[in-house]
């Protein structure tokens, strides 16, 4: 019981008639976990599997949307409740995101205080019982990353012109030498640019994935512990399949302590982020903005 607490939520678990190998990172089930495991052997398993993470990304999406609406629907001039609480936040990250970009900052802050909260929310849910983060995927981080990287050159391109455009990506050249470094300068540029994607997706999701692979552990090793002094788990018959009884394992929390560790950890990687994203988007504008 102990290794399918772990091994069905990251896809061991078996799914019609083929059974994966045990996960190389240990995970904590989820709701999706415990539905795909009452409908193993059927398509909904297979297809529930396969968009777990997107399932997550987009609850977390549907639920800042949703706050965001309420707070906002029925502005007053002096604001309260809910509608303080979204101003409060927006008004924060925009004076961040004006204190690195200056007056500009203000025209792009709604992009990357969305950015900012939509990435916070998905570290933090999976700190709460039945949700994951689904920033501990790679397609999901490399796909925001994807994102603010067609944001930044869309930016570009807007702002500088095309022919500015192309200025910017060989160095800005104003002389004889620059120009001549720009054969140079122009291909470097290119993979900084790509480059930049591939970095801040998979800052993200190395981190977040060690954060939940470190809570795994522990809470296996709780279970583990609860075992060794009081014997296996509580059993409870499996009423919905009527089944024969499965062992819940009950463990020591040994996971809390890391659990706010990564809501530290957390709140600080969607900051980076976020102010990488910004200072991508800065170094873009026409270098005339820059002082």
């Amino acid at each position: 019981m102990i290794h399918w607490l772990f091994a069905a939520s990251t896809g061991a678990a078996e799914h019609g008639t083929e059974h994966a190998a045990a996960p190389a990172v240990p995970e904590v089930p989820n709701l999706v976990t415990f539905l795909i495991e009452f409908t193993k052997g059927t398509h909904l398993a297979h297809y529930l599997h396969f968009w777990e993470n997107i399932i997550f990304s987009w609850a977390v999406l549907l639920i800042l949307g949703a706050v965001v609406y309420f707070g906002l629907r029925k502005k007053k001039l002096i604001p309260s409740g809910l509608q303080n609480v979204v101003e409060m936040a927006f008004e924060a990250l925009d004076n961040v995101v004006c204190g690195v970009m200056g007056h500009r900052g203000r025209h792009y802050s709604p992009f990357i205080a969305t950015l900012f909260l939509y990435i916070f929310l998905m570290n933090m849910s999976g700190l709460v019982p039945g949700l994951k983060s689904s920033t501990s995927n790679l397609n999901v981080t490399l796909g925001m990353a994807i994102t603010v990287f067609c944001y930044v050159q869309i930016t570009g391109l807007r702002e500088l012109g095309p022919l500015g455009y192309l200025h910017h990506m060989a160095g800005s050249p104003h002389d004889t030498i620059g120009w001549a470094m720009s054969v140079l300068m122009f291909p470097l540029h290119v993979m900084e640019e790509l480059i930049k994607p591939i970095s801040l997706s998979l800052r993200l999701f190395g981190n977040i994935l060690g954060e939940d692979a470190l809570i795994g552990v522990f809470v296996l090793l709780g279970v583990a512990c609860t075992n060794l002094m009081f014997g296996s788990g509580f059993e409870l018959a499996a009423a919905l399949r009527h089944e024969a009884h499965v062992s819940i394992p009950i463990g020591l929390p040994l996971q809390v302590p890391f659990m706010l560790l990564a809501l530290l950890t957390g709140t600080i990687q969607a900051l980076v982020f976020s102010l990488l994203s910004t200072i991508y988007i800065f170094m873009m504008l026409p270098h005339e903005e820059h002082h």
